[in-house]
C-alpha cells in the first residue's frame, strides 16, 4: 500500500493557520474617567451665569443658606483612553421661576451651567452640551434621580462616571431639590 504525503510550502501552512485562527479584531474596551477638576462659589441672586470650563461638566452644586448665600459648581472632565472629551455647548434655556423649575437636558446632552437671579421667584436658565471623542458622540445611560435634599442646606456630587443631566427644585430656599443625572458611555 502506498502512502501519499501532500507537502506545504512554509506561506501556505502560516496562511492557512492564519485563517483558522485568527479572528476578526473585536471592539476594543474603552476607559472611561470622569475627574473632579474645577470648583468655584457664585453669587447666584445677582444673576451670575456660571459656566464649567471649556470641555468640562457639572458634576456637583452645593448651597446653604438663602438666595443671599453662595453656590458652589464644581465640574469635571471626561477623559477616555486618558484623551480628554470635547464638550459643545448649547444656548441658554429660556427662563423659568426656580420655586417650580424642573429641566432636564436633551437625551445625550449634559448639564455645565446655570443661571439664577433674585430669589425664588427669578428667573432660572440652563445651559447643556453634547459630548465628542474622536469625532463620534459619547452616550450617556443608566439616568437616574437623587433622593431630595433641603436647598438651603446641600451638598451634591454625582457619583463615580456620573454627570449632571438635571435639576428640579420646588419652593423657596426650605423647599427641595433633587439633581438627575447619568452614566457616561462610549461604544467604541
Amino acid at each position: 500500500m502506498r502512502t501519499y504525503v501532500k507537502t506545504l510550502s512554509v506561506a501556505a501552512v502560516a496562511a492557512a493557520l492564519s485563517a483558522t485562527t485568527m479572528a476578526a479584531p473585536a471592539s476594543a474596551a474603552v476607559t472611561i474617567k470622569v475627574e473632579r477638576v474645577y470648583s468655584e462659589a457664585v453669587w447666584e441672586s445677582m444673576g451670575t451665569q456660571f459656566t464649567c470650563p471649556p470641555n468640562q461638566v457639572l458634576t456637583g452644586r452645593s448651597h446653604y443658606g438663602d438666595e443671599n448665600a453662595r453656590t458652589t459648581y464644581s465640574c469635571s472632565r471626561i477623559l477616555i483612553d486618558d484623551q480628554q472629551v470635547e464638550v459643545h455647548s448649547g444656548d441658554w434655556t429660556s427662563p423659568e421661576r426656580e420655586s417650580r423649575s424642573d429641566y432636564s437636558a436633551p437625551d445625550n446632552q449634559v448639564v455645565v451651567g446655570r443661571w439664577h437671579q433674585d430669589d425664588e421667584n427669578g428667573p432660572t436658565r440652563y445651559r447643556s452640551a453634547a459630548l465628542y471623542w474622536q469625532g463620534r458622540q459619547v452616550l450617556l445611560t443608566d439616568g437616574n434621580v437623587s433622593g431630595e435634599y433641603k436647598e438651603s442646606s446641600h451638598s451634591w456630587l454625582a457619583a463615580a462616571g456620573k454627570v449632571m443631566t438635571g435639576r428640579t427644585h420646588y419652593g423657596d430656599e426650605n423647599g427641595k431639590t433633587w439633581y438627575r443625572f447619568a452614566t457616561v458611555t462610549f461604544n467604541g
